[in-house]
């Protein structure tokens, strides 16, 4: 059977479990996620075992200290994999829930439910976690995932799916409920995108090129993500304190994540003031600053920002700086390089935190707080999936009600349609 043939084959049977997914209760699917928790933690050893090959695979082949580090399993980073899938067990079900009623003049009572989406497939990088993580959050939303993880993990994702489909086989559970695409050749992605008839939805986790890749090649909608050029805007009513805070924790607490700040833009009437004390805070927490003229007139050290860094996503230690007239201006600098990622508004002024709030489209737009605050379980989703960058079917951290749709619902007493 050639690669094709074994990835259709794949997606029907993961089709055909999703009936007997979304009719599984709440009960059964927690006990599920708890069960996969425990063999996890039980097969600690074979796991490790497992994700050697894969370092050392990764080793000879040269991969970063950092790629390295992200595909490391241990035996504290296989706990913390369980906690999490204890985590999704706790979260509230959203499959189910009635979420609006309302009566016709004819006495119908119509309304809309919640329901799973049915097959989600997941394209992802070297990270092994997320091959239980998103298992996880796919299966208590009540649908069936079909997975498929980067070359450099195959061992550990064969290992880690292996376990949870033990666990759904001793439940009774179709083990097709969770399938990983077992081969590393590209082709296999490629089919994968091309089963429209069985997989309803595709998210990519990785970075912009699997991303753009995956949108390209898709029959299937895609959540798209491609990066994260996220903005801070000093406004002249800000208080200058809580400016630097906001700044410092947005860009260096962690500079390689999406959600990290990479555009700094500050009204002109604070720039003169607040300009060289910022400077002179990142320069010291090792940040690279390239700025406009009017912010190196004030910061001399800066390199000289050019048009690509507007909309870079450096997921390093480089911030790009620029002074703006007001407002008005730094919303049109927004608009125009944003990836509708993360924006934040540093202001005492409710006018204008409210005019930002309203006119800026980004997933996540914040008023004196950080950008690092886009992020699921900080906004209180328990967990997410990914942060969509695309306003169709969901923007913004993926958690379990992103998951599912809606269907209508009608109550009647008889009445036929005149």
């Amino acid at each position: 059977m050639d690669i094709a043939e074994q990835v259709k084959n794949i997606a029907r049977e993961a089709r055909q479990a999703s009936f007997a997914m979304a009719r599984l209760g709440t009960d059964v699917k927690n006990s599920m996620l708890l069960a996969m928790a425990d063999a996890l933690e039980n097969q600690t050893a074979a796991l490790v075992a497992e994700n050697a090959k894969d370092l050392d695979t990764g080793r000879q082949k040269g991969l970063s200290a950092a790629m390295l580090d992200r595909l490391m399993l241990d035996r504290k980073r296989i706990m913390g994999v369980a906690d999490a899938l204890r985590e999704v067990a706790a979260l509230p079900d959203p499959v189910g829930e009635v979420t609006r009623m309302w009566k016709r003049p004819n006495e119908l009572m119509v309304g809309k439910m919640r329901i799973p989406l049915g097959v989600i497939g997941i394209i992802y990088e070297a990270r092994p976690n997320v091959t239980a993580d998103a298992a996880a959050l796919c299966l208590k939303a009540g649908n069936c995932v079909v997975l498929r993880g980067g070359s450099e993990a195959i061992h550990s994702n064969r290992a880690i799916a292996a376990i949870l489909q033990g666990v759904l086989t001793e439940m009774g559970i179709p083990a097709a409920a969770l399938s990983l695409i077992p081969f590393t050749d590209r082709a296999g992605v490629l089919e994968m995108l091309k089963q429209e008839e069985y997989i309803d939805l595709i998210i990519p986790r990785g970075g912009e090129s699997l991303i753009r890749f995956t949108v390209e090649n898709s029959r299937i909608p895609v959540i798209k993500h491609y990066k994260g050029v996220c903005h801070v805007f000093v406004d002249k009513s800000a208080d200058l304190d809580k400016a630097e805070r906001i700044i410092v924790n947005s860009k260096t607490q962690r500079p390689g994540v999406c959600n990290a700040l990479e555009t700094l833009l500050i009204h002109r009437d604070v720039a003169a003031g607040f300009v060289p004390r910022i400077a002179a805070t990142l320069a010291g927490l090792g940040v690279e600053l390239r700025g406009d003229e009017r912010f190196r007139q004030y910061a001399p050290q800066a390199k000289t920002a050019t048009e690509e860094d507007w909309a870079a996503e450096y997921l390093d230690l480089i911030l790009a700086c620029r002074v703006v007239d007001d407002l008005d201006a730094a919303m049109d600098h927004i608009n125009r390089y944003s990836s509708l990622h993360s924006e934040a508004i540093v202001t005492s002024d409710y006018g204008n935190a409210q005019r930002f709030i309203r006119e800026m489209n980004s997933s996540c737009v914040l008023v004196n707080a950080a950008t690092r605050f886009n992020d699921g379980g900080q906004l209180g989703l328990g967990a997410e999936i990914g942060i969509s960058t695309t306003k169709l079917h969901s923007f913004g951290p993926m958690g379990l009600e992103d998951l599912t749709t809606t269907k209508f619902i009608v109550y009647g007493d008889g009445q036929v349609r005149e």
